[in-house]
Order: C-alpha cells, then sequence, then structure tokens
C-alpha cells in the first residue's frame, strides 16, 4: 500500500459511536497492530473534539476493541521524524489535546497497550484491562524515552522504582499486575472489554457533569499542586458546585429516597 492510500485508510481508522451519554471512541487499524500514525492521533484529536462540545456526552472511553488497543506509535513514521519536526508536529499537539480534555474518560484496553499506547491509557481517568492485556514501555528498545507522560505517569502510579523497570529494562507487566500498581481499576475477560469500559463511563455519566468534570480537576491537580495549594483547588471548586442547580437536586433526591436528574446546570 502506498503512502496515501495507507494515509487515506489511516483516517477512517478511528470509530466514533455514542451510547446515551457515553462516547465510545474505538481505533481500528487492525493491520498495522492500532499503531499511533499521525492519521489515527489526529482522529483521536477530533473525537475528543467532538465530544467536548456535545453537551449531551458526559464521559467518553477509548478502547481498539477485545483484541488490542495501540502497539505503540508507527515507528517507520518515527524513523523520518528530525528534532524539529517533532517539536512542531500534529503529533505532539494530539498529545496536549488529550491531556486538556475536561470529561472523564475510561480506557478499556486488551492486548498491546505498549508505548504510547500506554501512555494514551495513561492520559484517561480510568483505565479497565482485559486479561489479555499487556502494557509497557519499549521505547528503550528503539534507542528513545517515552515522551508523551510515560516517565511521569508510570512514577506517579507506582513509584520510580517499579517505573524504571519499565522505563530502563524496557520490561511489560500483564493486566493483574498493572492492577496491584493501582494503575488499572478492573480487569474483565477481553470479550467484554469494550462492554465494561462503557458500564464504568455509564456510571459516572450518570452523576452531575459539572461534578464530575470539576471533580476530574480536582484529582489532576494532585500532580501539579502541594498538598495546600491543592486543598485550597478543592475547596475553590466544591464552592462552585454549592452554587449549581445539581447539588440542589442531588441533595433533595437523596433526602426524597428517588434517584437524582441531573441537567449539568
Amino acid at each position: 500500500m502506498g503512502d496515501d492510500a495507507q494515509a487515506a485508510d489511516d483516517a477512517q481508522a478511528v470509530r466514533y459511536d455514542l451510547h446515551q451519554h457515553v462516547a465510545v471512541i474505538t481505533i481500528d487499524r487492525p493491520g498495522a497492530r492500532n499503531a499511533l500514525s499521525t492519521e489515527v492521533l489526529r482522529g483521536l484529536s477530533e473525537g475528543l473534539d467532538r465530544a467536548e462540545s456535545d453537551p449531551d456526552v458526559r464521559a467518553v472511553v477509548l478502547t481498539g476493541g477485545p483484541k488490542i488497543f495501540a502497539s505503540g506509535a508507527d515507528i517507520r513514521e518515527l524513523r523520518r521524524t528530525t528534532p524539529a519536526d517533532y517539536l512542531q508536529s500534529e503529533r505532539l499537539a494530539a498529545w496536549v489535546r488529550f491531556a486538556r480534555f475536561t470529561k472523564p474518560s475510561v480506557a478499556a484496553v486488551a492486548g498491546y497497550v505498549l508505548g504510547g499506547g500506554c501512555e494514551l491509557a495513561m492520559s484517561c481517568d480510568l483505565i479497565v484491562a482485559a486479561d489479555t492485556a499487556v502494557l509497557g514501555q519499549p521505547e528503550i528498545r528503539l534507542g528513545i524515552l517515552p515522551g508523551a507522560g510515560g516517565t511521569q505517569r508510570w512514577a506517579r502510579v507506582c513509584g520510580r522504582f517499579r517505573a524504571a523497570e519499565l522505563v530502563l529494562a524496557g520490561q511489560s507487566v500483564d493486566a493483574w499486575t498493572a492492577r496491584d500498581y493501582g494503575m488499572v481499576s478492573q480487569v474483565v475477560p477481553a470479550e467484554r472489554i469494550v462492554p465494561a469500559g462503557v458500564a464504568l463511563a455509564t456510571t459516572v455519566a450518570a452523576f452531575s457533569p459539572i461534578a464530575t468534570r470539576l471533580s476530574k480537576a480536582a484529582i489532576r491537580s494532585s500532580e501539579e499542586m502541594p498538598v495546600s495549594a491543592g486543598l485550597q483547588h478543592e475547596r475553590a471548586l466544591l464552592g462552585t458546585l454549592l452554587s449549581t442547580d445539581d447539588h440542589l437536586e442531588g441533595i433533595d433526591a437523596f433526602l426524597e429516597k428517588r434517584a437524582a436528574h441531573f441537567t449539568g446546570r
């Protein structure tokens, strides 16, 4: 397949589906083991833009289906990338966009979850893993390092010594080990990985969309702020929520022993 034909094929390699208040964004490039080409990253970024701008979408699932999540960057494309190219690239812009997504997100991963694929999963708020999942950062084998958050997020999840095993020794871990590390919230059979991801996202989407977005912001700030500043930020966000209709609806529903109907106001 020529470069133009490959690019056209990659442009169709990201699917976007709706399950009520949950958007499911699926990488569908099985011939390349769901490698993250620029076109695929563009498709993911566009999917997140679509979900961000849709008020009916309250949570997102990123998945590659029941066989493979993503095997990493497109190696042939990476081979042609210079430092100057990378700093001005659409690839880098996509990773910045992933980190700035404000709605709750769930990664539903199976099979290879390696390199950029692992970093993509870690850019989400929750990870559900199939019993076939293998997670790791093999970039050291290519003479490079993880450049989309792998060194930082692994160290924050499981400590720098375990992170060094993955980054410096190029080791990988299975789903249960990743769960023991605190990275994965649940492990399910591979054939159930997408429904499990949607189910978890649906649980999140049932709550106030303002409360879930601000809760996500508070959790993310813990990676950037000292505890004192984080507590101050948390209190400020709580003050915002105390002014919402959803806050009143949540309390009234609890007192009246009924399901809450959150409107996002």
